[in-house]
């Protein structure tokens, strides 16, 4: 357990190290793009209910569904919000993940040629994962908070 802790905060110092600026206006670009669609989702819970169900893949009882549609809706927009001032970013980033991931894979990336549908999803998983290794960076709420 030790080394794990230990080589999580050497990703940590690493990535606080390493982080360019201009990568701090595309977390919050990426944070943007996530709070909207969050929005978008709520405004619209029929299509993303519509989306989950089409797939076939697990039965859901129509409460877990609508309970899977607010997680997704809430966490969209909470970690768009968190991701985009650069506070807990690697915790909203691993929160997104298997949001980001199910996206990728409901928007059938196993298609020829890939959906195009697919593409900002994959997008924002890779810009998830190296938020989770770089952190919020030089332009961030946290950054902020801990100069205090």
């Amino acid at each position: 357990m030790e080394a794990v802790m230990n080589l999580v905060h050497k990703i940590e110092n690493w990535g606080d190290t390493h982080h360019p600026k201009i990568l701090d206006l595309v977390r919050i670009a990426l944070g943007v793009f996530l709070l909207l669609k969050g929005i978008a989702f709520m405004q619209n819970t029929a299509y993303l209910r519509h989306l989950i169900e089409d797939q076939d893949v697990v039965d859901l009882s129509p409460t877990l569904l609508m309970i899977l549609v607010y997680y997704v809706t809430f966490a969209h927009m909470v970690g768009g919000i968190l991701i985009a001032l650069g506070i807990y970013t690697r915790l909203a980033s691993i929160i997104q993940i298997p949001i980001v991931l199910g996206a990728v894979f409901l928007t059938s990336i196993f298609q020829e040629p890939i959906n195009t549908m697919a593409w900002p999803s994959i997008t924002a998983l890779i810009l998830l994962v190296i938020f989770i290794i770089l952190g919020s960076g030089p332009i961030s709420l946290d950054r902020y908070l801990a100069s205090e």
